[in-house]
């Protein structure tokens, strides 16, 4: 809510480097529609990755892990988790399922937040509760003691600090006629800062950021795991937010970091949409596309393991057919034997 208060983001000057980033994701959207419309058996293929994906790297910047062989039954068939990791992670699939099915008539309140947590917290004492005790963000370093990064807002004010983000939020939207992304950005920043709850509370900011990008049209992450990337940047994330939040209690904190770094994911994710989705005039099947694009892009030895996870929505036995009609076709070769067997493109 300090990010919106005294009218912060209506007198917020964006600066060019932001400005290309919001030129550069609307004229994504703007072809969005083109590939959507086009090759269904691509999009659904894309859909399930994205869906593995997401819920494998959200739980996974957490520190909650399963084996790679229950992922793909949690996540897009009907296993039924066996201990409290499995239970998160068939938690967030749930919660990503009420985004996607019912996203349009969800409104961001307090309450929505706290269903959202407890879907994602499946199986903790606490999920779908604000904190109960104060939080603090705190910096672990392996030679010296910990470091308290960030005082996070009191278990007492969390209730009304979470209530007046979700109003001037979306009064940033209606009435003040902020950029929807600049204020979104701005929400989950916020949030983050607040720190709501417990534990859970980077799983919830990502659900929140779907949700408020698919409301407004930016649909990308439907397609393309915003989680992976921001995994994959996970450094720069810390980084940016610990920038960000300095002096975030009095309001007068650098919003910039945070709102380039956030845009920068959306946009990277819009750029991987376009590259996959021109696979939509190959011949070829949508998942048979998505396994030999992810061949070609390997770079020295591979395995099967990392081509499943390039593409989690294909199963083992169609990676394990289509590389050996590769190494019949003399495209790779296998430079060792059994499950853990490396392989090589032929042109290295």
């Amino acid at each position: 809510m300090n990010s919106f208060r005294n009218h912060r983001l209506r007198d917020f000057a964006v600066p060019m480097s932001t400005n290309w980033l919001l030129n550069d994701i609307a004229e994504a959207k703007g072809k969005q529609a083109l590939f959507t419309h086009q090759s269904p058996q691509l999009l659904k293929a894309l859909r399930e990755m994205a869906l593995v994906q997401s819920v494998e790297s959200s739980n996974r910047i957490e520190g909650v892990t399963v084996e790679a062989d229950r992922l793909r039954p949690l996540v897009l068939g009907n296993a039924r988790p066996k201990d409290r990791s499995e239970q998160e992670i068939a938690g967030y699939r749930k919660a990503l399922n009420l985004i996607h099915t019912s996203g349009a008539n969800l409104q961001i309140t307090p309450d929505l937040i706290k269903r959202l947590h407890k879907l994602s917290q499946d199986g903790s004492g606490d999920a779908g509760e604000f904190k109960r005790f104060d939080n603090e963000i705190v910096e672990l370093h392996p030679d010296r003691a910990p470091v308290i990064r960030f005082k996070c807002v009191s278990a007492k004010a969390t209730p009304a600090a979470v209530d007046e983000l979700c109003l001037v939020s979306r009064h940033a939207i209606d009435q003040d006629k902020i950029p929807p992304l600049v204020a979104i950005g701005a929400m989950i920043f916020d949030l983050l800062c607040i720190h709501p709850f417990r534990d859970g509370n980077g799983r919830v900011s990502r659900l929140l950021t779907l949700l408020a990008l698919y409301q407004h049209g930016y649909e990308v992450g439907r397609y393309v795991s915003l989680e992976r990337l921001v995994e994959e940047s996970k450094e720069d994330y810390y980084h940016v937010l610990r920038q960000s939040s300095q002096r975030w209690h009095d309001a007068k904190h650098d919003l910039l970091p945070w709102l380039n770094h956030f845009l920068a994911v959306i946009r990277r994710a819009y750029g991987e949409f376009e590259q996959r989705a021109g696979q939509i005039k190959a011949p070829r099947g949508a998942k048979s596309a998505l396994v030999l694009d992810a061949i070609e892009r390997q770079l020295g030895e591979f395995s099967v393991a990392d081509l499943q996870r390039e593409c989690p929505g294909v199963s083992l036995d169609m990676i394990r057919h289509l590389l050996d009609q590769q190494r019949k076709a003399k495209k790779v070769k296998c430079l060792g034997t059994g499950r853990s067997a490396r392989w090589q493109k032929t042109g290295n």
